[in-house]
């Protein structure tokens, strides 16, 4: 099981280093981004990921490592902090900026439309936040997103429970 780490935090945040050293001693392969230093801009929503240049995104930046990252990997688990009971935008932009992961095209799966995925890897995803959560509507939200994208939702948790992220989903 290979896992990719993604710290939304300072690299020396106490909360990140613990989560990390944790999650590390979970699997002999991972990879961690430090994003805080890196250049990530937001979606733009320009949509060229899906027709001009399908699969890669227009906004040339740090974020194409990532990307690529996470068709390396069997599981992401993204470090962050919370505001207004959600996670920060950081996070929220690692997120969307996954949209190249997906085709344009929807179907219907069990009732409900989905994006085609653009390749044939089941994405596992999960959270552990530091700071104050509506836990039950992050979980809502990173289950939808793992639906949307063919995954799966590893959950999302506490930094002080790190542990329990299981990566054997």
């Amino acid at each position: 099981m290979s896992l990719l780490l993604i710290n939304t935090l300072e690299e020396n945040d106490p909360a990140a280093q613990g989560a990390i050293r944790v999650l590390t001693a979970k699997t002999p392969s991972i990879t961690v981004f430090h994003t805080v230093k890196m250049k990530i801009s937001p979606c733009i929503g320009c949509n060229a990921c899906w027709l001009k240049t399908p699969g890669v995104c227009s906004v040339k930046d740090d974020y194409e490592q990532i990307l690529i990252a996470y068709l390396q990997h069997d599981a992401t688990v993204i470090i962050t902090d919370t505001s207004l009971g959600f996670i920060r935008y950081r996070a929220k932009n690692i997120v969307d900026r996954m949209l190249p992961l997906a085709t344009m095209y929807t179907c219907i799966v069990d009732g409900q439309m989905r994006h085609v995925p653009r390749y044939e890897k089941k994405y596992r995803l999960g959270i552990v936040y530091s700071g104050t959560a509506d836990v039950s509507y992050m979980e809502q939200w990173l289950e939808r997103v793992a639906l949307n994208f063919d995954g799966i939702s590893m959950g999302v948790y506490p930094v002080e429970r790190c542990e329990e992220v299981s990566l054997c989903i």
